[in-house]
Parts: C-alpha cells; sequence; structure tokens
C-alpha cells in the first residue's frame, strides 16, 4: 500500500513557525489566493455601502457544507452585513469523492474548500478545536469526544471575537438534525450566546483582552422535512437580485455550495423568490425583521458620527465609470478613524477601508519569492512591486520584510500612474525557523480536540504566512497593508500559476508504507525515501510585472560558469521499540538539492503477534528531521503543503491466508488493495472492459470496494455477468454503499436493500451470530479478541432486508439501541460465495487493525481452507 496524504488519526509533525503577524483579528475574511486584486466597479459599490453597515451576523453548525449559503450572502453581500460562518469542525472524520485525504489532510482540504466558499459568498470563516470524529448519533456521544465545557470555550471565544447582533443556529437541539455533531452545535450555539456576555464564564478571555459580549437575538434557521410551515417563525428572503453584482443570492449560494468538492456538494443556481424560517430562541423580541431595534450605523461607535458622515458622501460622489473620484473622501475617513475611539469597529472598518482604497486607486502590491520555498539557515529573494493605476500620484514610502534589512527594496519612491516601481532584496531564513504547517496540525491532537499553539488560534481558520508590509502614501495619508508573499511560474497551457511561500527542512523523510503488514516470521523489507530540499535562488532578475519575471520562474536556474550547489550529507535510520529489530542501524546519503534516494531496511518482528509504531529520521549537518512533505493539489484550491511525522505502524498479525489471485473494483480514495498486496495477496486492479469482457477465471475472488456501486457505472451491466462467475465457484466481496444514488439496485444474487443503520461506537461489543460459519473460521477462526482495536466506527449503511438464503454473521450496536444484523451478510450461489459488508474496512485495514485484516482474509477465501 503506497502512501496517501495521510491517515486518519496520524499524528502530525510540531512543525511551524508563525512567519509574520497575522491580521490583528483572528476571524479576517478569507484572502483571495494570490496578490489581492482590485474589485470591478459593481462590487466596488457594494464595498463602499458597506462601510456604513455595522452590523454583523454568525452562522454556526458543525461541518463544512453544512452552512446555508444563500442565507451567508443574503447577508453579506444583501444587506453587506459583516458575515461570519463557525463551523465547530473541519470535517476531518468525512469521506473523499475526489482524492485520497483522509482525517487530517481532508480537514485541511476541506478548510479551504470553506475559505473558497466564504471568497464567494462575501463571508468569513472560523472554526473550534473540536474534530470530526465520524457519525455520532447523538449529542452525548459527541460531548463524550470533544468535552463538552472546551468546545464551548471556543465558541465562546469566537462570539466575544466577532461580536455579532445576531446568531444563527443551522439545526435543532432536539435530534431532527440527524447527526450528533448537527444537534451538539445548535447545543453550542445557545449555551455560548448566554455564557459570552459572562465576565465569570472563561475569565482568561477577559484577562487577554476579550470583552463579554452578549448578541441581541438566537434563531434558528428553521427547516421541517416535511416542507411544512413552522409556528412561530418570521420568513426572511433570500433569493433577491442584486443588480450590482448581476446575479441573485441564491445563484451565488450554487457557487459558494460547489466549492464542497471533496463531498460531491455541487449545486444547481436557483433564481426567484426564496424565504427561509427564522425562530427566535433567545434574545430580544421581534416581529419581522432580525435586526429590528439594532444600531447597524456609525452612530453605535462613540465619535463616530463624522467617519459616517465622510462615508456617506463618498458614497454619493461614486461613479463607476471614474471610481477613483470617491479616493479624497476616503481618504479624509481614513485619518479620521484615528480621531474614534477604541471600539472593536473601528479597526473592522479600517480593514476594509483599506480595501475599498486599494479598489478605487487600482492599486497593485505584490511580494514574490524567486522560488517556491527555501530552508532555515538559507536565502531566497524577494521581488516587491507596487503600482497604482487610477487617482493622483502616491508615494511607496517603505517596503518591510520580517527577516532581513531588505535592502533593495524601494523607499521613497514615487509611484506615477500606471508606471510600476519595483524592487529586490536577499531575505535571510533564521536557522531556527521551522516547517510552513497549519497551526491547528503543529501538535498531536487529543481524541477530540486539537492543540494550538495560542489560545486564540483556537478559532482562527488559516493563513499564516511569510507577509511583507507596504507603506503608501496618498494626499498624506499613510495606509499600510500586509501581502503574503508567494511564489508564481508560468504553465505552458494553465498560464500563471500562484502557489504560496514555503518554508521546509532541507531533508524531508517518508517511509513507503503507512502500515506495514508482517502476516508471518520473515523479515520485511522496509523502504526509506529521503529528499533534499530544492537550493532557493537568491539572485537579482527582471523586475516584478513583467513578461520576463513571470518566465523565468520556470526557467533554468544555473547562470554560466556557476559551480553547483554543494550536496546534502547525512544518514538515514528507523527507530524501533523494544523486541523488533531493524538492519543496517543506519545508511549514509549525499543528495544534490532538489534530489532524492531510496533505500532499503529489514525489519523483524517479534515471534508473538504485535503491533508498533516506527519512525525515520535523516540526520544532516548536526541536526535531525523526522518530517515527511505533503502537497495537496486540486484545481479549486490553492497548492497546499503540510509536514506529517514520518512513521509507519507495523503489524505482525496470526493471519493464514487462502486463495491468492484477487480482482479489485476500486472506489473513490480506496486504499484496500495495497493492505491486500501486504497480506500476501496478488491483486489486479479491474476496468470496465476487464469487468464487462474480461476473463473472471483468473480470479479467486473478486472485491468491489467502498461506493464501487454507487460511483463505477459500468456495474450496472457487469454485476450479472459477475454473478455467473459466483455460481460457477467464485468468490465476491462487496463493501459498503450508500443508499442513494446507486449505479444498480441489484447488488447480490438475491434480493438485499440497503439501509442507513449504522453503528458509531468502534468499542461497541460484537456477537458472533453463526460462530461456526466458515467465513469466521476459515482460514483464521474469529473471536471477540478480533473486534478490538477498531478505528471512528464499526460500519455503516447495513442491508435492512435481505432474502432469507442470507446468513447473517455479526451483532452489534451502539449504546442503547437495538442489535443491527446487517453488517456482514454471507450467501452460497451455486458453487460459489456472495459477501455483502458494511463494516469499514475502509478504515480498519490501513489503520493496520489485526482482527480486521485476519477477519478479510476469510471473507476473500470465500471460507476456504489456507491454500
Amino acid at each position: 500500500m503506497t502512501r496517501r496524504s495521510a491517515r486518519p488519526g496520524a499524528p502530525l509533525a510540531v512543525a511551524f513557525l508563525a512567519l509574520a503577524a497575522v491580521a490583528a483579528a483572528s476571524t479576517a475574511a478569507a484572502v483571495p489566493f494570490g496578490p489581492e486584486r482590485p474589485a470591478p466597479a459593481g462590487e466596488l459599490l457594494l464595498r463602499l455601502q458597506k462601510l456604513n453597515v455595522l452590523g454583523s451576523v454568525l452562522y454556526v453548525a458543525a461541518h463544512p457544507d453544512d452552512e446555508n449559503t444563500a442565507m451567508i450572502a443574503a447577508f453579506a453581500e444583501g444587506r453587506q452585513m459583516r458575515t461570519a460562518y463557525l463551523s465547530v469542525t473541519r470535517g476531518d472524520g468525512g469521506q473523499n469523492l475526489i482524492g485520497a485525504e483522509l482525517g487530517p489532510a481532508l480537514g485541511l482540504v476541506r478548510t479551504h474548500e470553506l475559505l473558497a466558499a466564504r471568497r464567494i459568498d462575501g463571508g468569513e470563516q472560523m472554526f473550534t478545536r473540536a474534530i470530526d470524529f465520524g457519525y455520532s448519533k447523538t449529542a452525548d456521544e459527541t460531548f463524550r469526544v470533544w468535552g463538552r465545557e472546551e468546545v464551548l470555550r471556543d465558541v465562546v471565544r469566537a462570539i466575544r471575537t466577532f461580536r455579532p447582533d445576531v446568531v444563527l443556529a443551522r439545526f435543532p437541539e432536539n435530534g431532527e438534525g440527524g447527526h450528533g455533531h448537527h444537534t451538539a452545535s445548535a447545543i453550542l450555539a445557545r449555551e455560548a450566546f448566554r455564557a459570552a456576555g459572562d465576565a465569570t464564564r472563561f475569565p482568561e478571555q477577559i484577562e487577554e483582552g476579550l470583552s463579554p459580549w452578549r448578541p441581541r437575538r438566537l434563531f434558528w434557521n428553521g427547516w421541517r422535512r416535511d416542507g411544512k410551515p413552522i409556528e412561530g417563525s418570521i420568513p426572511y428572503e433570500i433569493g433577491d437580485y442584486s443588480p450590482a453584482l448581476g446575479r441573485s443570492y441564491t445563484e451565488t449560494a450554487a457557487e459558494s455550495r460547489s466549492q464542497h468538492k471533496s463531498q460531491g456538494f455541487g449545486s444547481s443556481e436557483r433564481r426567484g423568490r426564496l424565504a427561509n424560517a427564522l425562530v427566535l430562541l433567545e434574545g430580544d423580541a421581534v416581529t419581522s425583521d432580525p435586526f429590528e431595534g439594532i444600531d447597524t450605523t456609525w452612530g453605535r461607535v462613540p465619535g463616530g458620527t463624522r467617519v459616517g458622515r465622510l462615508l456617506e458622501e463618498a458614497e454619493r460622489l461614486f461613479d463607476a465609470r471614474e471610481p477613483a473620484r470617491v479616493l479624497p473622501k476616503l481618504l479624509e475617513a481614513h485619518a479620521a478613524l484615528r480621531e474614534v475611539g477604541a471600539d472593536p469597529w473601528v479597526e473592522v472598518k479600517r480593514r476594509e477601508l483599506l480595501a475599498v482604497i486599494r479598489s478605487a486607486s487600482g492599486l497593485w502590491l505584490e511580494a514574490i519569492a524567486a522560488s517556491p520555498s527555501a530552508t532555515p539557515g538559507s536565502a531566497f529573494r524577494l521581488n516587491v512591486a507596487a503600482l497604482v493605476r487610477a487617482g493622483a500620484p502616491a508615494t511607496l514610502a517603505r517596503v518591510v520584510v520580517p527577516w532581513g534589512t531588505g535592502e533593495g527594496l524601494p523607499s521613497g519612491a514615487e509611484l506615477k500612474l500606471n508606471e510600476p516601481v519595483s524592487g529586490s532584496a536577499s531575505v535571510p531564513v533564521p536557522v531556527d525557523a521551522e516547517a510552513t504547517q497549519p497551526h491547528w496540525l503543529r501538535a498531536r491532537p487529543a481524541r477530540g480536540l486539537y492543540a494550538v499553539p495560542e489560545p486564540k488560534d483556537a478559532i482562527r481558520p488559516d493563513g499564516a504566512s511569510l507577509r511583507v508590509s507596504f507603506d503608501v502614501v496618498m494626499a498624506g495619508e499613510t495606509l499600510t497593508y500586509e501581502e503574503p508573499v508567494f511564489f508564481r511560474r508560468t504553465d505552458p497551457v494553465k498560464g500563471e500559476e500562484i502557489r504560496p511561500f514555503v518554508v521546509e527542512p532541507p531533508v524531508s523523510v517518508e517511509i513507503e508504507e503507512e502500515v506495514l503488514v508482517l502476516p508471518d516470521h520473515a523479515p520485511r523489507v522496509v523502504k526509506v525515501t529521503v529528499r533534499a530540499a530544492e537550493v532557493p535562488k537568491d539572485r537579482s532578475g527582471p523586475p516584478p510585472l513583467t513578461p520576463s519575471i513571470v518566465a523565468s520562474a520556470t526557467g533554468a536556474d544555473g547562470q554560466a560558469g556557476e559551480a553547483p550547489p554543494p550536496k546534502v550529507d547525512g544518514a538515514v535510520r528507523l527507530s524501533v521499540p523494544a523486541g523488533w529489530r531493524v538492519e543496517p542501524a543506519v545508511r549514509p546519503f549525499a543528495l544534490a538539492p532538489g534530489a532524492s534516494a531510496t533505500f532499503e531496511f529489514t525489519l523483524r518482528s517479534p515471534e508473538t503477534p504485535a503491533v508498533a509504531t516506527i519512525g525515520a529520521e535523516a540526520a544532516t549537518g548536526g541536526d535531525s528531521w523526522s518530517l515527511t512533505k505533503r502537497r495537496i493539489e486540486y484545481p479549486h484550491l490553492p497548492p497546499l503543503t503540510y509536514f506529517e511525522r514520518a512513521e509507519a505502524r507495523a503489524v505482525h498479525v496470526d493471519l493464514a491466508r487462502g486463495r491468492s489471485r484477487v480482482g479489485y473494483v476500486s472506489g473513490p480514495g480506496d486504499e484496500v488493495p495495497g493492505v491486500l498486496r501486504q497480506m500476501g495477496y496478488a491483486v489486479t486492479l479491474l476496468s470496465a472492459d476487464d469487468l464487462l469482457r474480461g476473463d473472471l477465471a483468473r480470479f479467486d475472488a473478486v472485491v468491489l470496494g467502498i461506493r464501487a456501486a454507487n460511483t463505477r457505472s459500468e456495474l450496472k451491466d457487469a454485476m450479472p455477468r459477475l454473478f455467473d462467475w459466483v455460481e460457477a465457484g467464485g468468490t465476491l466481496v462487496v463493501q459498503y454503499n450508500t443508499s442513494f444514488e446507486q449505479v444498480t439496485d441489484r447488488l447480490g444474487p438475491f434480493p438485499l436493500k440497503l439501509g442507513r443503520d449504522r453503528v458509531t461506537d468502534e468499542e461497541s461489543k460484537v456477537t458472533l451470530l453463526a460462530p461456526e460459519h466458515p467465513l469466521l473460521t476459515t482460514p483464521n477462526r474469529i473471536g471477540p479478541a478480533d473486534f478490538d482495536g477498531w478505528v471512528q466506527e464499526r460500519g455503516l449503511y447495513f442491508p435492512a432486508t435481505w432474502d432469507e438464503r442470507y446468513v447473517p454473521l455479526l451483532g452489534m450496536a451502539d449504546p442503547g439501541e437495538k442489535e443491527s444484523k446487517g453488517a456482514l451478510l454471507a450467501a452460497r450461489h451455486g458453487k460459489g460465495t456472495y459477501v455483502y459488508t458494511g463494516l469499514s474496512f475502509f478504515r480498519q485495514l490501513p489503520a493496520g487493525v489485526p482482527g480486521a485484516i485476519r477477519l478479510f482474509a476469510n471473507l476473500v477465501s470465500g471460507g476456504t481452507p489456507r491454500g
């Protein structure tokens, strides 16, 4: 099994340096990927109007994709309210329809899908430390895993930081939301609504500088499964049309929601009226509008009246043909903000005002590294540029970099209209700089909560990056902009590509397999790859903003007569616990920058079954590194880089194997084939042509991967052929499918209908209903101990009804529920064996769960003796 980006519960490296200060507010709006672009005139008008709207809405739910994007767009775009979505988790426990990332890596994908959605619908994004541990049936179970008080602490922090006037909960508190996380998010919304205004609750937040804050109202964004009106609710229109944007808020919502691609939530646009129900749960009485009686003008800020008046004048002056006409009033308002007291709204509106000035003046600022990455102790070339394209000339007073002096960067340079000013500097990376890492993945998590560096980081989405400060002077007013550092290149097909600049270790190390299965006492070869980082460019180049600098990013690094960079020398080793042995102790390496080499070690297990964590470490230059570099790239997201510990789980399992030739029909993100190969099976991945016309007789068993009957359209025609093959003596194992969007409803040779039963408690008792059935005895006798150590869940989408010719083999239930017998069904069909299982082997096998490995070997064997 080759490595994927991450595995569920994988410990991640303590590896991050806050490369520069993030925006003062920990909930800053998602920055568009790449250098920020000025807004077009229609959108600029909305942003200008928003400067005079001082109202805020916080939407609360459990996961990415739970949010009502139309409601967010209606408030953010329609009423120009400051609007944020608090997702209690990052969606780490979900599944992935577009790739192999699971666990923390999937949480990283879904975090950035949410940030992409917010860039479209105008909202901001927050989280808590809670981990999505998979489906939960009750809020009580959810709180047992998360820790109710700790997650409440984070939700209270979000309210005290964001200071919403109105809070909207997506789900009801009575469990009708279906998922325990959903119900828990609604309960937390009400409890935090009450607690955030009480200075005696979580007083450490008050000591940090936050103030108690009680929102005016808490609503449930109500819905009913039967579609009937909700008594006592007020209607809220979310389908209005925006002439400035040329679309309705429901059209915006469809584009926003379609960013949740890993979950298959592509959405069609909707046009026309659409009212949602708002049910008041707490706070001031309301008759028709959630903001009744709430002052959303500058009148709520002491000393803010003059600022509001200046901004009103700017709006009256706005001309879409010449947006720069409003700049004098905007600059006057910027100066007036300094005279206003220390109200949180002042900093919020200062950031918004800077963005409006950027758009009205056509201001372009960029900080582009000449290399995509750098290592501690090295230096990289930074190219900066500034350009004003409308209004009056300005001055680039200074450019400040977080490391080094910035010698060579422009200072006091005149910005003539549409004439770029640029400069270049060598930026030294401190020797103690750590690898770029999302803040919530720096330390090993607890079972239900991520660990974060600082309490304020608990609600922050992401976005910490190396930043450069530009001081631009317009009409005597100094405007400070913080710009992330990016790397830019030109792809011959895609055109310009922008990616975040990364600090990485000088070497990274990777164990080829994340789970090492040792099914017998024979030694196992373990392959470890060491990669040397690229040497960053540190030479002057053409000025930014010209075609040559973009093209040069794809050209050769070297110059005529340059000596090659020195090699990275060191040694790599494997660490194993007592009872395990590895040979040799170390392997030396000498790698050119950017090169890699793979080394083999021999691993020997104890005589008896055992499970161990082994680690890889590369030592060079007096330091040691045990990090594996991971990259995630999808078209709808920025390129993502993170690091995890170079570790693998070694499993010496008492395993007998029956038949050995397996044809496998992969499902989305399916990691099972790799584990089967480690177990000793000869695995062939089957194409559509193989299934429809290939020679199935060459296989002892065929296995359908997870959700294959939801995603592999050829199975509609191939299933009858597979049943004929089973009747002739084959073994067919079908893993779980969902009960909706099946390509065929004929999943077995006899009638079988999927339901929604699942067992979410991975420690729930399992009863052997037919303990002497061949699939539970041959070639491995399965007992209660084989269900120890399972991860996240037992199984899901068990069959609800089945023909009497199927034999149920296992019984299980979550606490307090009736036993389900549909987790594992078997039937003889002619000379062969058919198996349907909703057990989550797709989680258990990649996690190296010994009992799951043994049971799956039995299923593949079809209950025949060891071959």
